[in-house]
């Protein structure tokens, strides 16, 4: 037998080991096997206005989006269809045509969305004028190589792209409320250290006890997530913005990591309530990550919801219980389907699957709600 010297040796031992790591596919000339997902059970989440109101049509947002998902549409195509319907709604005031306005009396608007498959986003902040902000970031997406536009260069943008550029988006409703709002509030605007501790959610607690305005619409927005049988997944988010903000101040609602967040091979989460708590928090990012590692969409939100409460010190945001004084809501689902509705408090959310709709309790962080 031929003895190997060094060399030959080296070869013919590396050789084999690639083979063996290779497989016997490989070594017998067989195309590897590539294995197809099953099918995923669509299904549709949002806040609970997604599943109230219908702008005068016979479907609410979640039942508008589930059907256009199962009829072959794409999936955001779907998911903003649902939107339009809340922001074209004059007797929701937190999203669209009569949000609550700013300080002003001017009212801006909000949104992003994400495309899963696609890998790409867009968002507009702060732009007035526009019924549909969510149709105007389905266009920065698709038109531009840009994520966010926001103030006047929104409003030009969506004049370009032929949208009808309105001078007031207030209804009778807003506007009364605004006005109410001032005659109490007026002179509270750049609080010093001393009053800002409880006089503006002071004057929005009992605004909402007189029922100047929904409970659920202080905060405002509607986030609308969804998954198709193919495992497709995308989402969307757009709202008028914290009631009475002062003028400028864009929430979480457009950001990409904080209002929404997709990753097209993990899952979706977005959110409603407390912007700038999601903000400083990143916790749709933080939701869909932990939803990466294996965390079930519940289990995931809560994590994000015990990270603010951590992160949440300023006595001003907490109750007599040191826990945060006010609300944030999320709703996530990831590629198997599976979906929750998560809450600082106890709250519900809207859900569409083959069952229908519904409106169904979320889990709740702490018991009870936020408190004056």
């Amino acid at each position: 037998m031929k003895k190997l010297n060094r060399r030959e040796f080296v070869q013919t031992t590396t050789a084999a080991g690639v083979a063996a790591a290779a497989g016997p596919a490989t070594l017998f000339g067989q195309a590897p096997t590539v294995m197809t997902p099953k099918s995923v059970k669509p299904v549709v989440v949002s806040s609970a206005n997604g599943n109230r109101y219908k702008n005068g049509g016979t479907k609410t947002c979640v039942e508008t989006a589930f059907g256009l998902i199962t009829s072959g549409s794409d999936v955001l195509d779907a998911l903003i269809a649902g939107v339009n319907i809340v922001e074209l709604d004059p007797e929701d005031s937190s999203v669209g045509y009569g949000g609550l306005p700013n300080a002003d009396g001017v009212v801006q608007l909000d949104s992003c969305c994400m495309h899963g498959p696609k890998k790409r986003a867009g968002g507009v902040a702060e732009i007035e004028g526009v019924r549909t902000p969510s149709k105007v970031a389905q266009l920065v997406m698709d038109q531009t190589d840009h994520h966010l536009l926001v103030g006047k260069g929104a409003q030009d943008f969506a004049r370009n792209m032929g949208f009808k550029i309105e001078d007031d988006l207030n209804t009778e409703k807003s506007r009364k409320a605004w006005l109410e709002w001032k005659r109490r509030t007026d002179p509270l605007h750049y609080l010093s250290p001393k009053d800002r501790d409880s006089a503006h959610h002071r004057v929005a607690m009992e605004m909402i006890a007189d029922g100047w305005i929904d409970p659920e619409h202080y905060y405002g927005t509607i986030n609308c997530d969804g998954i198709s049988p193919k495992g497709e997944i995308c989402g969307v988010t757009t709202t008028s913005g914290l009631s009475w903000k002062i003028p400028g101040r864009a929430g979480d609602s457009p950001i990409l990591g904080a209002g929404l967040y997709v990753d097209g091979d993990v899952g979706a989460a977005g959110s409603t309530g407390r912007g700038e708590a999601n903000l400083y928090n990143l916790c749709s990012f933080v939701i869909v990550d932990e939803m990466r590692r294996g965390a079930h969409p519940k289990d995931a939100a809560l994590t994000a919801l015990k990270r603010v409460a951590k992160n949440t010190i300023e006595k001003r945001l907490l109750n007599a219980k040191g826990q945060p004084n006010f609300g944030l809501n999320f709703y996530c689902l990831n590629a198997k389907g599976e979906y929750a509705g998560v809450a600082m408090y106890q709250s519900t959310y809207a859900v569409c699957t083959e069952n229908g709709a519904q409106t169904v309790p979320m889990e709740a962080l702490f018991e009870g709600r936020p408190t004056d």
